[in-house]
């Protein structure tokens, strides 16, 4: 029959004599007689939408996503730098050490990971360009796709974590909510590590194929798929829920008078989880890896790699809290050097003053040895 073939798209298996192998994108490709494939049917311009609306080649497709790789990469890098600045900021000041800027680092975290995670992924699987999908499976690949799915999976659930002491906040106002911080970093952590278990274990005995990022079958598919699309749904009931609640406090007497401002915070700080509930995931969920691929990849990886540096400015860099503390520190660094150069400026003064000449001429005639010899010397003649 037929080898493997990697054809630079995609891995065609081994087959025998007169079978038609079909393969995502409804592509096949027969092995005929003389034990070699035939050209793929419907071509791939067809099948894949590769020149949908327009008339690109194959060069031209892999400067798109060349280009494409560069926006994200870019994304990504200016989401991990602005995260760990916004990471220092809240460790390096005490006033900021509470339950809600806790939450905040390890949503941070979770971005930081998920960043770092596409950076390994593309290093291992995409360095090579010449390399051969069908015979790449290596632990490294296998690894590097495990913690990318690691990653995501975190970054969906402190997302939910977010909206649940949200809505904490609201429903529990007497309680103290330190409380809830260990059961907040278990959940958060704890539920994608035993995901991401299973997950590992099932690709090892059900679909060890390839690096693991192949398609996979249903089973293997809805394990990282079904926890992520549950944490959206959850979110999205609990964002309807807390305008319910915010609406409703506005309009009693409990948020009148000095407490509209506090409610008219929280409710700025609930719009603004808006673009963070991850609502697009619920539509590309119930559809096949293939389906808008163009509009999936804008999403989740053009606006998606910015999505850290956007969550960085909202929580740390554009809250009026940090920018006053800031402020505050910079005033104290600048009378400080102030202070600092008017005792250097005074200690100079000082030093080149005529008056202190005088005084160190005066000092050195006190001390020197002439001037002892000669006192002594005159009081011997005097005796």
């Amino acid at each position: 029959g037929c080898a493997r073939d990697w054809d630079g798209l995609t891995c065609w298996p081994r087959a025998t004599f007169g079978e038609v192998v079909k393969v995502p994108c409804f592509l096949q490709r027969n092995c005929t007689q003389e034990a070699y494939w035939s050209e793929p049917f419907p071509p791939y311009t067809v099948a894949c939408g590769f020149d949908e609306g327009s008339s690109k080649g194959p060069e031209d497709q892999k400067s798109y996503y060349s280009a494409f790789w560069r926006v994200y990469t870019a994304g990504y890098a200016a989401s991990v730098t602005s995260l760990i600045t916004a990471l220092l900021v809240f460790a390096a000041f005490r006033k900021f050490h509470c339950t809600r800027n806790y939450i905040h680092m390890h949503l941070f975290v979770s971005f930081i990971l998920r960043a770092i995670a596409v950076f390994t992924k593309d290093a291992v699987l995409f360095a090579d360009e010449t390399m051969d999908h069908c015979l790449m499976s290596t632990v490294s690949c296998k690894a590097a796709v495990a913690f990318f799915q690691f990653s995501i999976l975190a970054n969906f659930f402190w997302l939910l974590i977010e909206g649940i002491y949200l809505q904490t906040l609201l429903l529990l106002t007497f309680v103290s909510d330190k409380q809830y911080v260990w059961s907040f970093i278990f959940t958060g952590w704890g539920a994608p590590t035993a995901v991401m278990f299973a997950w590992v274990l099932t690709r090892i005995h059900r679909q060890n194929t390839g690096c693991w990022d192949d398609d996979e079958n249903g089973v293997v598919l809805w394990i990282i798929k079904g926890p992520i699309l549950l944490t959206v749904l959850i979110n999205f009931i609990i964002f309807i829920n807390v305008i319910r609640i915010l609406i409703h406090k506005l309009k009693s007497q409990e948020g009148g008078g000095s407490h509209s401002s506090h409610f008219v915070r929280l409710a700025k700080s609930t719009l603004l989880l808006i673009p963070l509930f991850g609502v697009h995931y619920i539509v590309f969920a119930f559809f096949p890896e293939s389906t808008g691929l163009e509009a999936r990849l804008y999403i989740e990886l053009g606006l998606g790699s910015f999505q850290g540096f956007v969550v960085a400015l909202l929580y740390c860099f554009s809250n009026a809290e940090v920018q006053s503390e800031l402020k505050k520190q910079l005033c104290k660094w600048q009378y400080q050097e102030y202070l600092n150069f008017t005792h250097r400026h005074r200690t100079l003064s000082r030093e080149n003053s005529p008056v202190n000449y005088v005084t160190q001429l005066s000092l050195l005639e006190k001390i020197s040895p002439k001037r002892k010899k000669s006192v002594y010397q005159n009081g011997v003649t005097s005796v």
